[in-house]
C-alpha cells in the first residue's frame, strides 16, 4: 500500500489481522521492506499486524535531492509520520541496520510510540562511538563509510561492471536471485545516491542526540557480522534504563533477516510478548 506523510509517499507492505497489535518493520542500507519477506509470516501466524517500511530514499515517492533531507531527525519523523497517517497511536518497532538507528532514534525521542524495541544488528549509537574510540578492529571494520560519503565516488565503485561490487557486498543475503532483489532496484537512476545520502548526512551532533532508551529492547546481534564487533554490540546495554535483552546468534552474518528469519522472528516475540 502507498502511505502519504510528510508531503511524502512511502510505500508500506502490509499484512497479519487487521486488529492485530502493530509492528513497524525499518530496513537497512541497500534492502527495502521486502527484506522482512521471511519474518513476517511467523508473526502474523502469532496475531500480529506488521508494517513494512520502504524508507525515505528507498519510496520513490518520497526520494528527496538534497543531503541534509536525509538526517536523522528526518529519517525519524517519518516512520512517526507513517504511523500517524495510519492511526497507529504506538507499535512494536523492530529495525536492522540503518533502519536500525531509525528505530534507536525514535525509541529515545518518543518513547510513548513505541511498546518495545528490536534492535538488529546495529547498536545504540552511544555504543558505536564507544566502540570506535577504543577498538581499533571496529575502526577498521567501519572503514567503508568514507567511500559510501563520498559523492560520485561511491556511485561508480558500487555501480560498475553491472553493480559488481553492491553484488558482492550482498552476498550474504542468500542466492544471486535474493541479490537481484535488492541490487538491481539501486541500479534505477537516483535510487543509489538517495540510499547513500544517509550516510553523506550522517552527523556526530544527531548521534550524539540519541539518548538513553527507556522502552523494552532486545538487541539482535550475529557473531559473523563484517561491520559491527563485539566491542559495539557488549557496550550497548548502558544504554536502555529499560528491561534489556542481548540475542546473539551464532555463525550468521550481517544479513539476519534473510539468512536467520526464524531465529530473529523468536526473539522478535519474545519482546512483544507472544
Amino acid at each position: 500500500m502507498r502511505v502519504d506523510a510528510r508531503g511524502l509517499t512511502f510505500e508500506v507492505r502490509t499484512g497479519g489481522p487487521e486488529d492485530g497489535d502493530p509492528i513497524l518493520l525499518l530496513h537497512g542500507f541497500p534492502q527495502h521492506g521486502g527484506e522482512w519477506d521471511e519474518v513476517v509470516p511467523l508473526l502474523h501466524a502469532a496475531g500480529l499486524r506488521t508494517y513494512a517500511l520502504d524508507q525515505r530514499g528507498y519510496s520513490q515517492g518520497a526520494r528527496p535531492t538534497s543531503v541534509e533531507a536525509y538526517r536523522i531527525p528526518e529519517l525519524v519523523a517519518d516512520a512517526a509520520g507513517v504511523l500517524d497517517t495510519l492511526g497507529v497511536e504506538a507499535a512494536h518497532l523492530v529495525g536492522h541496520d540503518w533502519g536500525a538507528i531509525v528505530a534507536w532514534s525514535l525509541a529515545a525521542v518518543h518513547p510513548e510510540r513505541v511498546r518495545s524495541l528490536t534492535a538488529v544488528s546495529v547498536p545504540h549509537p552511544a555504543a558505536m562511538a564507544h566502540a570506535l574510540a577504543t577498538d581499533p578492529r571496529q575502526k577498521a571494520r567501519s572503514a567503508y563509510i568514507t567511500l559510501f560519503r563520498k559523492p560520485g565516488k561511491a556511485e561508480r565503485v558500487l555501480l560498475a561492471l553491472n553493480a559488481v561490487a553492491l553484488r558482492r557486498m550482498l552476498g550474504g543475503v542468500g542466492d544471486p536471485a535474493q541479490v537481484a532483489r535488492y541490487a538491481d532496484p539501486m541500479c534505477e537512476p537516483g535510487a543509489l545516491t538517495a540510499a547513500l545520502n544517509w550516510y553523506r548526512a550522517m552527523t556526530g551532533a544527531d548521534l550524539k542526540a540519541v539518548g538513553p532508551v527507556s522502552v523494552p529492547t532486545t538487541f539482535v546481534w550475529s557473531d559473523r557480522d563484517i561491520a559491527i564487533g563485539r566491542t559495539a554490540a557488549a557496550a550497548c546495554a548502558p544504554q536502555v534504563t529499560g528491561d534489556y535483552r542481548f540475542v546473539e546468534l551464532p555463525g550468521v552474518t550481517h544479513w539476519i533477516p534473510d539468512e536467520a528469519p526464524a531465529p530473529l522472528a523468536a526473539a522478535i516475540l519474545a519482546r512483544v510478548g507472544r
